[in-house]
């Protein structure tokens, strides 16, 4: 039973249209939960007490780190199972995955510059928590500019699915940084073992923004997931069928 479910989302056709299907269940919610946050954190919260204002960018830059990491690594476990069962639905995964991450990462770093310079004086420091996070990006691009530069659909997912495999490793990194190395980059507030250090009512939009994002990443990617698939399956005979339907 498990095993024909997991052949199953190697099929095109089922995962086309499985993808159809859920896109408008994590979209919607993904807006009225970003909406919400955003009302919550821009409006409703205190300023801290520290950083004034300043602190709310948080409600954008948090997220886009959080899902910078989580897509890679979502990116890499769909490239192993690519290489390891030659499921070519997993590649296309893997490939929808890669510029919705390299998008969050992007804004990660612009959001944590701008944090940066009234906070500490400058845009861009060589800590180890930015620098991992700009080594994600080029990894991010890297993959990118390998798929495209490779002609070849099959060359190109086994190449491109190795590169994000190992780059994995760069996640960890990135996530235990400030507590490895001496890093300007603050200590997590959230995502921690013991109770969260932020008030509920800065806590309570953080959360919704957090969850809106993880939600929007899973619409988006459904989304190119079926573009995917349709390049992919453009000459198989149920494209037609299932574009009229």
């Amino acid at each position: 039973m498990t095993w024909t479910w997991f052949h199953r989302l190697g099929s095109p056709p089922h995962v086309f249209a499985l993808a159809r299907r859920l896109t408008p269940w994590l979209g919607w919610p993904a807006a009225l939960l970003i909406l919400g946050g955003l009302w919550g954190g821009l409006v409703l919260a205190p300023p801290d007490y520290q950083q004034g204002d300043g602190f709310r960018i948080i409600y954008v830059h948090a997220p886009s780190a959080w899902l910078s990491l989580m897509v890679y690594t979502s990116m890499a476990i769909a490239a192993a199972v690519g290489l390891i069962w030659r499921i070519k639905v997993a590649h296309a995964v893997a490939a929808s995955c890669a510029p919705i991450g390299a998008s969050f990462t992007l804004a990660a770093l612009v959001t944590g510059a701008l944090w940066g310079q009234p906070m500490w004086g400058t845009f861009w420091q060589w800590d180890p928590r930015l620098t991992s996070e700009l080594i994600l990006f080029f990894l991010y691009l890297g993959y990118m500019g390998l798929r495209a530069g490779i002609e070849d659909t099959q060359r190109a997912d086994r190449a491109s699915g190795v590169l994000a495999v190992v780059g994995v490793v760069n996640v960890p990194i990135i996530h235990y940084s400030v507590t490895w190395w001496n890093s300007l980059h603050q200590a997590p507030s959230v995502m921690r073992l013991a109770r969260p250090t932020l008030p509920g009512s800065m806590l309570a939009p953080l959360l919704m923004m957090l969850l809106g994002f993880t939600l929007l990443f899973g619409a988006l990617v459904l989304v190119r997931l079926r573009a995917e698939i349709l390049a992919r399956e453009r000459t198989s005979g149920w494209i037609r069928e299932a574009v009229g339907a």
